[in-house]
């Protein structure tokens, strides 16, 4: 097979991209000689290109990616956009109108490839697709054999196919010589009634973990026909294809005879050396390099699992750096004692439960061999064997792994070093977008989406974060996977309530290491971060980084909770500043538009009320100099007054007397307002008797029923200017089918330019187009035309009431 790894290109997002995506899929498959995938490949390429061009209409990049040395080979087909709020749905895509000439792309994605999903940024979204095949083009060398080892006489070589869900479909003659169980009586069963599977030490794996490896070989128990629990050697094939037409196919022998199916067996601890040497005249990533010597000390001593331990920045401890084997999900730093700094001789321990049994536990082990990392003298990590079982190594181990230990320390150190600096970079530069990304958002969903889409799929295949509020209680906010149409079944698996601590919970086990990490800030839990990788441990450094991400997160969500209460609290007593309802008058009809200038307040500057005063109504619309909380605050001072001082016979002229002493008397000199309030008496041959005045408000206009509009009130002073002010009141008749508006300078100064909305009586000239129209159509037609002044949104809170006296005819007995 070629050896070209990734070829990339990129199209305008125009109609012809689908055609040179096709185009250039099919001539890379053909330099890489996989012309046999062509065709679900291209299908594929054609659907996402197409997407892409209808959906985010940016220019595109097409990704080709070949991953030949995976088990089985795999093929990725990456489509860059630069439209990344254009989201996909989660879970499964959605099946297809067979009558519909789109929305295939996806169920196309779920049916041809393998695995497929999404991956946003915040300037790009990549839909991806997986297509996982076996090289028709290369067979491999047969495997040279051991000599034949006398007696042959009795071999059977069991044949033993099972099907995807774990029956057994075939079951050949020498099955049933070796385990004394007919065809009839095997297919059928589930393989698991055939197995007495180990589920520890080298068998760490469950049999459903190992059936779904694509190849595996190793010793086991099988239960015969008369109930003996026969050893036997098993060698596993996983064949590929669509998961429900996937095939185990096991060939086994008796465990005498399991030479036959066997790989040859290598001297690993004589080669270690040899093996070390060559790793180390190779130029390796520090993560290949650790994880290359953890699986050649695992292979060379018979272990279980292997660890690479390195000492943690700042303390005497040491962090699980790589592991091999059946190691534990280990994460974070392991305590001295047995990894003791100063020591700096190997050890050998026959059982940890004796010595440490934290550590026992931690490592699932109670044999452990170790040999310190030294540079100059200084214990930089340790080499760490384990086994399940006590007393499994002898002494001679420690010489082998001392042996080891001295090739590799300058290389780790030295290729360490330099990787931690390039990691700090990293690291910062992480930490720097998670903020950015993280920084202003105060919705606690969107922090949670914004965490686990942060570590996936760059750290983790899946994450999930749970969020626990001010009241203590914690729920499963968001789950995120690598391969989107999981996250249905993700959400399905994790308790969406925990019914213990989230440091007690008991994960689901698949074949994910799962770890979880604290959100702490200031001492208090905002919940967790829970991940899944498909690595069994994580390096210190990763750790170290999570850790950062989670803090910051917490902390966010630690803003956003507060902001969130402080915000209901706030809205709860900006809502009490504003009438509950408009009181409704017999003979009239009225209409109110309020709109505070500032984002995400219900109150400003601006205020109104109309209410019921024994038998007549008032009514009041004023403007607080300013805006925001502090002028909010002196409109619930006035709007209070003027209905308290109503209620209690006050006249116009003596409420506005009254409120101007209040207003002075507070002491602040930047504290004015205008008002303009006023009393509405019913007639009895329809409409009102208004009596009406402006301290230093935007005059009222009455607009007739032939068109002619009037200012019906002379301004007057504002209030809280001057002590001495005097205010009066002017009379008029609201008769009916006649209109009275009432604006604030929201209104008459709403700006475009030097040009205001007001200017050559703007405001007259738009009334007097609203002949025979109802209240709520002309407050409605007012609001139009301030919107529509100008392109930028208005900066002064709008306010503006409308009054109409009906028709006697209209008018209810």
């Amino acid at each position: 097979m070629d050896t070209t790894r990734e070829s990339s290109t990129a199209f305008d997002g125009t109609p012809h991209a689908p055609a040179a995506a096709r185009r250039f899929v099919r001539q890379v498959l053909g330099e890489w000689r996989l012309s046999h995938l062509a065709e679900d490949a291209v299908l594929l390429t054609s659907e996402l290109v197409t997407n892409a061009v209808v959906h985010a209409g940016t220019d595109i990049e097409l990704t080709c990616r070949l991953d030949a040395d995976a088990a089985p080979p795999k093929l990725e087909i990456e489509v860059d956009d630069h439209h990344p709020t254009r989201q996909i749905l989660d879970g499964e895509p959605p099946p297809a109108d067979p009558m519909s000439t789109s929305g295939r792309g996806l169920a196309l994605a779920g049916m041809l490839a393998d695995a497929w999903g999404v991956t946003y940024t915040r300037t790009a979204k990549r839909v991806w697709v997986r297509m996982e095949f076996a090289d028709a083009h290369e067979v491999p060398s047969p495997p040279s054999l051991p000599a034949p080892r006398p007696p042959v006489d009795g071999l059977h070589v069991a044949v033993v196919v099972a099907d995807a869900d774990q029956r057994v479909v075939s079951w050949n003659s020498d099955a049933e010589s070796l385990l004394g169980w007919t065809a009839a009586q095997a297919v059928g069963r589930p393989l698991e009634e055939l197995v007495a599977w180990r589920g520890h030490g080298p068998y760490a794996l469950s049999l459903t973990d190992t059936l779904g490896l694509s190849r595996w070989r190793g010793e086991a128990r099988m239960r015969h026909r008369d109930g003996r629990l026969m050893p036997v050697y098993v060698s596993h094939l996983r064949t590929d294809g669509r998961a429900e037409h996937r095939r185990s196919i096991w060939m086994v022998a008796g465990s005498e005879h399991g030479f036959v199916l066997a790989s040859p067996p290598a001297p690993y601890r004589r080669e270690a050396g040899r093996r070390i040497k060559d790793l180390l005249d190779e130029d390796r990533p520090l993560t290949e390099l650790l994880d290359t010597i953890a699986q050649i000390v695992q292979l060379s001593s018979g272990g279980d699992a292997a660890y690479v331990l390195l000492r943690a920045d700042g303390c005497n401890r040491f962090g699980v750096a790589a592991g091999a084997g059946a190691t534990a999900g280990l994460v974070g730093v392991l305590a001295a004692g047995v990894f003791d700094p100063d020591r700096k001789t190997p050890a050998l321990v026959d059982d940890l439960l004796a010595v440490d049994v934290e550590l026992a536990q931690r490592l699932e082990a109670r044999s452990l061999a170790c040999a310190p990392l030294l540079v100059a003298g200084e214990v930089v990590g340790h080499l760490a064997v384990t086994a399940a079982q006590p007393t499994r190594f002898e002494q001679d181990l420690t010489v082998s792994l001392r042996h080891i230990a001295d090739q590799v320390a300058v290389t780790v150190q030295r290729e360490r070093l330099a990787e931690q600096e390039r990691a700090h970079r990293g690291r910062l530069s992480f930490l720097a977008e998670a903020g950015e990304l993280l920084a202003g958002v105060h919705d606690e969903e969107l922090l949670a989406a914004l965490a686990a889409q942060l570590v996936v799929p760059k750290i983790a295949t899946w994450a999930a974060v749970y969020l626990t509020d001010l009241a203590g209680m914690t729920r499963l906010a968001h789950v995120w996977h690598s391969e989107e149409r999981h996250n249905a079944e993700l959400r399905k698996s994790l308790p969406a309530i925990p019914r213990s601590p989230l440091s007690e919970v008991t994960w689901p086990v698949g074949q994910e290491t799962v770890l979880a990490f604290p959100l702490l800030t200031q001492g208090k839990s905002h919940g967790a971060l829970v991940i899944g990788r498909a690595e069994p441990t994580l390096p210190l450094e990763l750790a170290d980084l999570l850790a950062d991400l989670c803090r910051l997160v917490a902390l966010n969500l630690h803003t956003a909770m507060l902001y969130a209460r402080q915000a209901t609290t706030s809205r709860v007593l900006q809502r009490s500043l504003l009438p509950m309802r408009v009181a409704p008058m017999p003979g009239l009809e009225s209409a109110v538009i309020y709109r505070p200038a500032e984002e995400g307040a219900d109150v400003g500057g601006d205020f109104y009320d109309l209410f019921t005063v024994a038998d007549h109504w008032c009514f009041a619309l004023g403007d607080v100099c300013g805006s925001g909380p502090e002028a909010a605050a002196v409109t619930g001072l006035a709007r209070h007054a003027v209905r308290l001082l109503a209620k209690e016979n006050y006249t116009v002229a003596d409420i506005l007397d009254r409120l101007n002493q209040t207003l002075l008397e507070d002491g602040d000199d930047s504290r004015f307002l205008s008002l303009l309030c006023g009393e509405l008496t019913p007639l009895p041959q329809g409409g009102a008797l208004c009596t009406i005045a402006s301290a230093g408000h935007v005059p009222p206009l009455r607009l007739r029923p032939d068109g002619k509009v009037e200012v019906m009130a002379k301004p007057q002073l504002l209030l809280g200017i001057e002590a001495d002010a005097r205010f009066y009141v002017e009379t008029f008749e609201l008769a009916p089918e006649e209109v009275l508006l009432c604006v604030t300078d929201g209104v008459t100064e709403r700006r475009d330019g030097k040009r205001l909305l007001d200017d050559d009586d703007g405001l007259a000239h738009l009334l007097s187009g609203c002949i025979g129209l109802s209240a709520n159509a002309v407050a409605e037609r007012v609001r139009q035309a301030v919107d529509s002044f100008a392109a930028h949104p208005s900066r002064d809170d709008v306010a503006l009431l409308v009054l109409r006296a009906m028709p006697a005819r209209m008018i209810s007995p």
